[in-house]
């Protein structure tokens, strides 16, 4: 599977044990940077990563910033982009069952990689459920207002 990730500054401890824990799984990664903790604009990295996945050259992409809440904000600002903030194993299923989320977000202030692992090996073994979900997921395309 081809996953992109990016994170900012206050996610990238988060995000480099991500990138070695899929990349011990044997998922191919886009890496998206930032390269250090210097101080960067989480727009940037959400931009990049929801591009790949839009762009179909990634199935998934993972985003962390401090809270989560910014960089899934940003995400989801690209057309197609369903990004999900996830902060347990339920949010992490029903994220892609229901919600066909293809990117997930986490906020490195709140989860460990034990837990972040955890998520990201769910949300990725998931699969949309369709359905009536489907009907939902296409208001959220486009709406009627």
């Amino acid at each position: 599977m081809k996953i992109s990730l990016g994170s900012d500054h206050a996610g990238f401890r988060l995000r480099t044990a991500l990138i070695t824990a899929l990349q011990a799984q044997g998922h191919e990664l886009i890496d998206r940077g930032p390269a250090n903790e210097a101080s960067v604009d989480y727009p940037d990295f959400a931009q990049a990563v929801a591009a790949d996945i839009s762009s179909g050259a990634a199935q998934f992409g993972v985003l962390v910033c401090s809270t989560g809440i910014g960089i899934s904000i940003a995400a989801n600002k690209v057309p197609g982009i369903r990004a999900a903030l996830v902060a347990n194993e339920d949010a992490a299923e029903f994220s892609r069952r229901h919600n066909d989320a293809n990117i997930i977000c986490f906020g490195q202030k709140y989860t460990t990689p034990e837990m972040a692992a955890k998520y990201l090996e769910i949300f990725l073994r998931t699969p949309f459920e369709g359905g009536r979900h489907s009907r939902r997921i296409g208001k959220l395309e486009h709406p009627a207002c």
